[in-house]
């Protein structure tokens, strides 16, 4: 239960910490927070069920694609403003950092499997987020046009 609160917290903070360092809008920053904490609560509770990569990362995207659309049309964003700051906790950077360790440390083997599993990493989140926007896109739409048609009245 601590792992989940925490994980809300600190997902929360790295996520407003990149829009801040990324300049994004203020109105965007608590919403793209809550999107991060979120989609790092369903990293860890997927974790918990699959002890693999893939899946906590392509779920995590997933919630990131499906909540960064919806906070886009409600706060009248960009969706890369949420996508980015959010995205930073689940990039494979620890990964990528010890493979180049070690293929500097003359150790190819080790260093060619974290490479593999870095961009089975990434192949994951970007796999997510191609399936979040074509679920948006069918959702979304119907919404967008209801806030559309109360702004014009």
């Amino acid at each position: 239960m601590m792992e989940i609160v925490y994980g809300f917290i600190f997902g929360f903070l790295s996520s407003v910490g990149f829009g801040i360092i990324t300049n994004n809008p203020r109105r965007t920053l608590v919403p793209a927070g809550l999107v991060g904490a979120i989609a790092w609560i369903v990293y860890i509770i997927v974790g918990w069920f699959n002890h693999g990569l893939i899946m906590p990362n392509l779920m995590g995207a997933v919630v990131i694609g499906l909540l960064g659309n919806l906070c886009a049309i409600l706060v009248k964003a960009p969706v890369n403003i949420f996508y980015v700051p959010c995205l930073v906790s689940l990039v494979p950077g620890a990964i990528l950092y010890d493979s180049m360790k070690n293929f500097t440390l003359g150790k190819d083997s080790l260093a060619a499997y974290g490479f593999v599993k870095a961009l089975t990493v990434g192949m994951s989140l970007a796999i997510g987020f191609i399936i979040a926007e074509t679920i948006a896109n069918k959702i979304y739409g119907r919404l967008k046009q209801h806030i559309n048609q109360k702004e014009s009245k």
